[in-house]
């Protein structure tokens, strides 16, 4: 299950490099934006990073649920925290988030294998 994660890594790396390769200053502004935004500040990373989970649940973005997935992970979130924050989202965004909570379970067990 772990190839999940590597698999979802390894595509997002991949893509990354060739989009800013071309060089777009509008493509690199977002790719920072994007980066200094999750930055520690008055909210922790973590919290910011559940925030980001909740969003892009919300928005039936897989790639973005993975990608919060993966970084509350690494700071420490713990499945109880994820399944509280899915639940909002859940909430917010109506049944339709279901097939979208169900791709980050799996994908939250993969990352604790």
């Amino acid at each position: 299950m772990a190839d999940l994660v590597q698999e979802f890594n390894d595509y997002r790396s991949k893509m990354n490099e060739k989009l800013l390769a071309d060089n777009n200053l509008v493509i690199k502004r977002i790719f920072n934006l994007d980066t200094n935004a999750y930055a520690e500040g008055a909210l922790d990373v973590k919290t910011k990073e559940l925030l980001g989970l909740v969003a892009s649940a919300v928005l039936r973005c897989d790639d973005c649920i993975k990608y919060h997935l993966e970084t509350s992970y690494k700071h420490g979130v713990t499945k109880e925290e994820m399944m509280e924050t899915m639940g909002i989202a859940t909430l917010v965004g109506g049944t339709i988030v279901i097939p979208h909570l169900r791709r980050a379970y799996e994908f939250w067990e993969a990352l604790e294998k």
